[in-house]
């Protein structure tokens, strides 16, 4: 590592073995190279600000001077336009770092740049970080809330018109400094409106910024074109502040100004219109562009073996591309028409079984029981997962192994711990494609996990996401092969319940398959369902026209009427995804924030286990980002999210109760009714907007999702949104 200090004490030059870069945050020379990789490595992010092209997220750096809440933007530089656009002007960590110095040194007003960091690898990312600044606002939400009609409402304070004259005086003053932004965009300006004194400004997002650029009027319009201000009077007071003197609307400036901006309101149009549905025609015929932190395929694997482990979202991540993957199932034509062959008789068998289960849905009441939760060790505290499940007040855990690790010490000590503490444990056995190429391997993994694990817990499932050809699995009878021997290694420790085939997301086809292929030796106890009902939405939502429910009674099903599996049912995960970047397992456009999540978590486990056709069900997993009900944070307690609480309130409310029938079961609003100690609990909520419902009988209390004590309404009528409430009716006759 060699460390060059310019002039100024705090900044310099440094040059790591895969890194190279600039900083101007008084970072001593012998603790750099640690804080640089840690602030480049997204496991170390406290908070996702934003996840696109470009990843944005908070982590802490460390200087001479004490903690500095930083923002990280992480740059991908993948393929052949940005390694020319790299070598020919310099990445875009560079040119935000050159710009927001110019602005820094002429005194214009951006957040503080702190460092910026280059991989040296060709297709690296690199890194831009500055101060995180706090108490201000995108003009994005102001320009919402006028087009709205909200401004009053949600910017009482604020004075428009002096607002965007003092804007313009702004951003007049970054021209001045010789940087042509060439983004200036309502989501990249920042505003510190103060109770009094001046109103300040911060421009973001520098990297398409060019610098010593000649700037006559109609760059100038064409850069603040971008700011759709299509209110006249406000835009007519943008330009004054601008250009200094009031502009006519016929003057040239402004004509200029509505010229550029209309042309860009119609280059956004066809973008999202046109350009983007026609981009996703072609998504997936070349090469995966995978996040910065994800390794490389292996060299020279083959199109089946180009599968790598993604940390952060504790799953594998697929290279091959959708050709190479049809070219696979082309290949293997022949193992699936013998599955299709096997799978399709059966699915005529269930369908009259699924007929029947429905119609005898709901006829006799439900113990409520089987809310389980899938937990991992927790590196930085091995006692902190046990201690979060005591608090959720759940007695049921799935511990997912990893048979490819040589030594499982951490999970031995927490299955030990959990058992002590009389939890119900079940561990997951998943395969990964080494284990699936060499079986001998898979055997001897399967038998040293037996050995080790088969006294705290006697339920294992073979197999995880075997339809999903990241998870190593190609055909059928390579999980079948892996499932028989493990079947066999595990009957043969003594009474084992064994589940399978873990098939992820409602796939008919593939679960009647694998439960119907004539291979001796599988035979499953229960079914073990990944049962993702609709990760775009919420669990009530269809898929083919069948719900939640259906697809659990549908599942249910065909494991009864299948040649290899008896009729009782587990779903072994579900969850929503969350907008933490790639510490979210299945992409942004599926993902939704905790309020939601809460509220979908909830609502699932009501759907299903209301049923009586499944005996556990488990979300995946305790501790996560991206999906996790605790949050973890780098040199930060753990943080319980809000699916956390509304799990732990549920458990309060409902544990030890009977669920006896729905009185509102489907359309938007529904109301469980459930039975404890000779009283009665009403469960309400809605799909999706708010909905009028009328309770049975008055209310003693009513607990909000979180747990709340909430007021207890007047009468019978109430208003269900889709956070569930629990109401605990007064005394009376029987609902």
């Amino acid at each position: 590592m060699s460390v060059t200090s310019s002039a100024l004490p705090d900044r310099g030059r440094f040059d790591l073995r895969d890194f190279y870069g600039e900083f101007a945050c008084g970072l001593a020379a012998p603790d750099l190279e640690r804080q640089v990789r840690r602030l480049t490595d997204p496991a170390s992010a406290r908070e996702t600000l934003h996840w696109g092209r470009s990843y944005l997220y908070t982590a802490d750096l460390e200087t001479e001077q004490g903690s500095v809440e930083a923002v990280v933007k992480q740059f991908r530089n993948q393929g052949l336009l940005a390694r020319a656009r790299r070598r020919g002007r310099g990445s875009r960590a560079e040119r935000s770092w050159r710009a927001a110095m110019r602005l820094v040194e002429e005194g214009v007003d951006t957040p503080q740049p702190l460092l910026w960091v280059e991989s040296k690898e060709p297709e690296g990312p690199s890194f831009y970080i500055a101060r995180r600044v706090s108490g201000r606002f995108e003009m994005r939400a102001l320009f919402r809330a006028l087009r709205a009609g909200e401004r009053e409402s949600r910017f009482p304070r604020i004075d428009p018109p002096r607002l965007f004259a003092e804007l313009g005086r702004y951003l007049r003053s970054v021209h001045d400094a010789g940087i042509w932004h060439r983004d200036i965009s309502i989501g990249n300006v920042l505003v510190d409106y103060p109770e009094s004194g001046p109103i300040g400004f911060q421009i973001v997002d520098l990297n398409r910024a060019r610098l010593d650029a000649r700037l006559g009027t109609w760059r100038r319009s064409r850069d603040l074109s971008r700011l759709p201000v299509t209110w006249p009077d406000l835009r007519a007071a943008f330009l004054g502040g601008y250009w200094g003197a009031p502009v006519a609307p016929t003057g040239v400036r402004s004509l200029l100004f509505r010229l550029h901006m209309r042309a860009f309101l119609l280059k956004h149009w066809l973008k999202n219109h046109v350009q983007n549905p026609i981009r996703s025609l072609f998504t997936g015929l070349g090469p995966r562009r995978a996040h910065a932190h994800i390794p490389e395929a292996p060299t020279g694997a083959s199109s089946r073996d180009k599968i790598v482990w993604d940390h952060l979202s504790d799953q594998p991540h697929q290279h091959a591309t959708s050709i190479e993957k049809q070219k696979n199932r082309v290949a293997d034509l022949r193992t699936h028409a013998r599955a299709f062959r096997h799978g399709l008789p059966s699915l005529g068998r269930a369908w009259g079984r699924y007929r029947q289960l429905r119609r005898e849905l709901y006829r006799q009441p439900t113990e409520w029981g089987g809310v389980g939760v899938a937990v991992r060790p927790w590196p930085d505290d091995p006692m902190a997962p046990v201690e979060l499940l005591d608090g959720l007040g759940v007695r049921h855990a799935l511990l997912r192994l990893h048979p490819w690790q040589d030594r499982h010490d951490r999970e031995l000590a927490l299955a030990s711990e959990l058992h002590a503490r009389g939890y119900e444990l079940t561990f997951s056995l998943p395969q990964n494609r080494e284990l699936v190429r060499d079986h001998a391997r898979w055997r001897e993994s399967v038998s040293t996990l037996a050995e080790l694990f088969v006294p705290y817990g006697s339920r294992f499932q073979i197999g995880q996401a075997v339809n999903r050809s990241k998870w190593g699995v190609w055909t059928y009878e390579e999980y079948l092969d892996l499932a028989a021997s493990a079947s066999e290694i595990l009957r043969a420790t003594g009474e084992v319940t064994l589940l399978g085939p873990s098939v992820i997301d409602f796939e008919l086809h593939a679960l009647s398959g694998l439960l119907n292929l004539p291979r001796g030796g599988v035979r499953f106890d229960a079914v073990a369902h990944l049962l993702y009902v609709d990760r775009r939405g919420a669990p009530e939502n269809t898929q083919l026209g069948f719900d939640t429910v259906d697809k659990l009674a549908l599942v249910h099903a065909i494991a009864g009427t299948s040649r290899n599996c008896e009729e009782r049912s587990w779903i072994t995960e579900f969850n929503w995804p969350l907008r933490e970047g790639p510490h979210s397992p299945a992409g942004r456009l599926v993902a939704v924030d905790e309020e939601r999540q809460a509220d979908y978590l909830v609502r699932y486990y009501l759907l299903t286990l209301a049923t009586g056709l499944v005996e556990r069900v488990f979300w995946w997993q305790l501790i996560s980002r991206g999906y996790g009900l605790v949050a973890p944070g780098e040199g930060e307690p753990l943080r319980r999210r809000p699916a956390y609480r509304a799990l732990r309130a549920m458990q309060e409310q409902l544990t030890g109760s009977r669920f006896i029938r729905p009185l509102r079961g489907e359309g938007p609003g529904r109301l469980y009714l459930f039975e404890h100690d000779r009283e009665e609990i009403v469960v309400g909520w809605s799909v999706e907007r708010s909905v009028a419902a009328e309770l049975p009988r008055g209310a003693q209390s009513v607990v909000g999702r979180d747990g709340t004590r909430l007021p207890v309404p007047t009468g019978l009528e109430i208003e269900l949104t889709p956070s569930p409430v629990y109401y605990r009716l007064e005394p009376g006759a029987e609902t």
